[in-house]
C-alpha cells in the first residue's frame, strides 16, 4: 500500500503541471458591461473546451491549456445569450475563428470581435499570412454571403438569378482556396496551417492527389493529430468511392427516434449533409424541395444529416425551408458520428445510395443532381 501512495504522490506534480494554465487571451472590446458577455470555445488535438465571462468596461480575460495549436471560436453576444449571435442577424453574429498558441494574446477593438486587431500572438500571425495566400475561410465567405443576402433588395430575394449568382460565387472563392492550399502545402511542407486546412482541400478533389501532398509533409505534421485525422478522411474516400455499399449509420429525427440509412433499402436516396449556419447548404433547398416533389413518388427519398450542434437553430432552419423529408442530427457539430464515418471535409456535401446501398454518386448539385436524378428515374 506504501508503495502506490509513494507512487501517486510522484504522480502529483506532474498531473498539476499539466493542468496548468498556459495560455491567456485577455482583451477590451469598447465600453462593454452587463449583460455583454464573451464566449470561448477551442480544441487542440481533439479536445474541446468551452469558457465565458462578462464583460466590465469592455475587457475580459480567459485562460486555459492546451497541448498544441488551437483552432476557436470567439463570440460576443451583447445580451449575453450564448451562440444568439452566431445565428441571428442572417448569420452577420460578431463572432470570429481564430487560431492561437501558447500564448499571452491581447484583443482590443473599438467597436466589434470581427473588427479586433491581435497581437502578442505568433501563431494567429501566421494563420493571417496563410489566410492572405490562399484566401478567407470558408466561415468568412458565408459571414460576407450573409451580408449580401441581408442587403438585398426584396426583388433581388425573390430573383433566382440572383442566388445563382450568389451561389456562384461562394463556390468559385471556396474552389480557388482549395486549390491554393494545396499549392501553399507543396511550398511549405512544415506549415500547421497547410496540414490543418488539407482535409478541406480534400473536398471535391481526388483522395489520390491530396495523399499525395500529404506524403510531402514533414514526419512531425504527418504523425500529428490533425495529420492522423486527415490520413484517416483520406482513407474514407475509399469507403464511400462510387460503387462502394454506403456505410451504414443511426441517428436521432427532430423528434428523437432513431433512423437507419439502411431503413431506406429498396429506394434511391440522397443522403445530404448540410448545417443552419451554411449559406450554400440553404441556397440548395429550393432545387431539393423541387426535385423531391418531382420524384418522391418514383423511388426517391432524401435524408437529411445536420453538423449543427444546436437543435432549436437546427429545427428553425428546417421550419424556414420547408424540408419535408426525414432530418437527423447527433447534434455533436463538426465531430458528426456519421461525418466522420463519410469523411467529408465541408457542406454541402452528399451522396445519392441506389435502392441496393451501392454509392452511385457524389457531391451533386443544382443542375448535377436534376440530370442525375432524371437519368436514373425518368
Amino acid at each position: 500500500m506504501r508503495t502506490k501512495i509513494l507512487i501517486l504522490a510522484a504522480m502529483l506534480p506532474l498531473f498539476a503541471a499539466a493542468q496548468n494554465p498556459n495560455f491567456t487571451i485577455t482583451g477590451k472590446i469598447g465600453n462593454l458591461n452587463k449583460p455583454a458577455k464573451i464566449y470561448l470555445d477551442y480544441s487542440s488535438d481533439g479536445v474541446g473546451k468551452s469558457d465565458s465571462c462578462e464583460l466590465v468596461d469592455g475587457t475580459f480575460k480567459f485562460t486555459g491549456h492546451i497541448e498544441n495549436i488551437a483552432s476557436g471560436r470567439i463570440t460576443l453576444s451583447r445580451e449575453g445569450i450564448r451562440d444568439k449571435e452566431i445565428y441571428g442577424a442572417g448569420g452577420l453574429g460578431d463572432v470570429i475563428y481564430p487560431s492561437f498558441g501558447k500564448e499571452n494574446i491581447r484583443i482590443n477593438s473599438a467597436d466589434s470581435l470581427f473588427n479586433a486587431k491581435w497581437t502578442n500572438s505568433k501563431v494567429y500571425d501566421e494563420s493571417i499570412a496563410f489566410i492572405k495566400a490562399v484566401g478567407p475561410p470558408v466561415m468568412t465567405i458565408h459571414h460576407h454571403a450573409n451580408a449580401a443576402l441581408t442587403r438585398a433588395t426584396p426583388e433581388q430575394k425573390a430573383d433566382t438569378l440572383f442566388f445563382k449568382a450568389l451561389d456562384k460565387k461562394v463556390t468559385e472563392m471556396q474552389a480557388s482556396r482549395r486549390k491554393k492550399i494545396v499549392e501553399f502545402a507543396l511550398a511549405n511542407p512544415n506549415s500547421y496551417f497547410a496540414m490543418y486546412s488539407l482535409s478541406e482541400a480534400n473536398y471535391g478533389a481526388k483522395s489520390e492527389v491530396i495523399l499525395s501532398v500529404f506524403n510531402k509533409m514533414s514526419e512531425a505534421l504527418r504523425l500529428s493529430y490533425n495529420g492522423q485525422s486527415l490520413y484517416k478522411m483520406l482513407s474514407a474516400d475509399k469507403v464511400t468511392a462510387l460503387g462502394a455499399t454506403a456505410p451504414n449509420f443511426t441517428q436521432k429525427d427532430v423528434d428523437g427516434k432513431s433512423v437507419s440509412l439502411s431503413d431506406y433499402k429498396g429506394k434511391y436516396v440522397l443522403v445530404e449533409f448540410w448545417a443552419s449556419w451554411c449559406a450554400p447548404c440553404r441556397a440548395e433547398s429550393p432545387n431539393l424541395l423541387k426535385q423531391y416533389a418531382a420524384y418522391k413518388d418514383k423511388g426517391f427519398e432524401i435524408l437529411g444529416v445536420s453538423v449543427d450542434s444546436d437543435k432549436a437553430k437546427w429545427l428553425e432552419a428546417i421550419k424556414k425551408d420547408g424540408l419535408t423529408w426525414t432530418q437527423v442530427s447527433d447534434l455533436k457539430g463538426w465531430e458528426s458520428d456519421a461525418r466522420k464515418v463519410y469523411g467529408i471535409s465541408g457542406v454541402p456535401a452528399n451522396f445519392l445510395v441506389s435502392p441496393d446501398g451501392k454509392i452511385v454518386g457524389a457531391h451533386l448539385t443544382g443542375e448535377k443532381l436534376n440530370k442525375k436524378l432524371a437519368e436514373l428515374l425518368d
